[in-house]
Parts: C-alpha cells; structure tokens; sequence
C-alpha cells in the first residue's frame, strides 16, 4: 500500500497512491452533471494519451462510473480514491466495470478522485496509421510526427518513424 503526504492537490495525492501510469496525465476537472452532456464530455477524453484525472460528486460517482464504461469500456484499469489523507482513506482498484459494478446504487460520502488509465493498445490497420501520420506530418516534422502517431496506435516508433521517411519521399517526387 501506498499513501500520500497532504498536500495542496487531490489530484497529485490520487495519482500517486493510484498506482496508474504517471508520466502522463491530463487534470479534467468535475465532468458535467447532466447525463448526456456528462457523456459527450468523456467522449471527448476517450482518446488522450494519459491517465484521467476526474473530481466527482459522492452523490453521482455510480452513475459517472457507468457512463465511463459506456465510453471508455470495461477493461479499462481505473482507481477510485476518497478521503485522500484523512482517517477514512481508500483507494479501490480494478477495470472500470469492476469499479463501476462496486459504486452503483451504493452512495459514498467524501472527496471523490477518479482515476483512468489511457487507452490500451489501439487497433488499427495499416490505412488508419497511415492517415494519422499524413496529418501529423503536415503539422509537425517527421520525428515528432512519428512518435505521436507511435503513441497513438501504440506501435514501434522506429517503424512509424520509416513509414514517415517513406510517405515524406513520396511527397517530394
């Protein structure tokens, strides 16, 4: 088990004990209290390369957790944290099915932290990567461009790096 120091930040305290990668992670905030409008607001972060880092009403964190399935999907790993450096302290750990099986209909008092981790590893035929990267290339050079579309589709770096060299090659004749 790990704990944390108070401190100024909740969401450093949670990163910290979650035990989710942390060399990446983006602060989001509340998410909206409206249901659909809470949905369309994951729907936007579904795709960001980092570990989540969201604030959530006890009242609602059942609720949350369900659509974040609906978004993100089960298998996701994710940390619910409550009560970050006070006596009642907890950090519950799973996929987000789990977490989301555990919260529902049953209501939470405290601080709520949830956590996130970024997406796995995505999927992509050889047309998607090579789209990403025409894009990124027509924004960025070819190293930097090769490491986002890496990250993204979570392939080699050195071979996204070639493919790059390749279509920049191909742009030039």
């Amino acid at each position: 088990p790990v704990t944390a120091a108070p401190g100024p930040s909740a969401a450093l305290a949670a990163l910290t004990v979650s035990g989710l990668p942390s060399d990446r992670f983006l602060f989001a905030g509340f998410p909206p209290a409206a249901a659909q409008a809470r949905r369309t607001w994951l729907t936007e972060l579904a795709a960001i390369p980092a570990t989540l880092i969201l604030y959530e009403s006890p009242n609602r964190v059942g609720e949350m957790l369900g659509d974040c399935v609906a978004t993100f999907g089960g298998e996701r790993q994710a940390a619910v944290c409550r009560e970050l450096t006070k006596r009642f302290e907890e950090t519950v750990r799973g996929t987000l099915g789990e977490l989301a099986e555990r919260f529902a209909g049953h209501p939470v008092k405290g601080e709520i932290v949830v956590l996130i981790d970024r997406p796995g590893t995505a999927k992509a035929d050889e047309s998607e990567v090579r789209a990403a990267l025409v894009q990124a290339l027509g924004r960025m050079k070819v190293k930097e461009a090769a490491a986002l579309v890496a990250d993204m589709f979570g392939l080699p770096k050195r071979d996204i790096y070639q493919m790059a060299l390749g279509l920049r090659g191909e742009g030039e004749e």
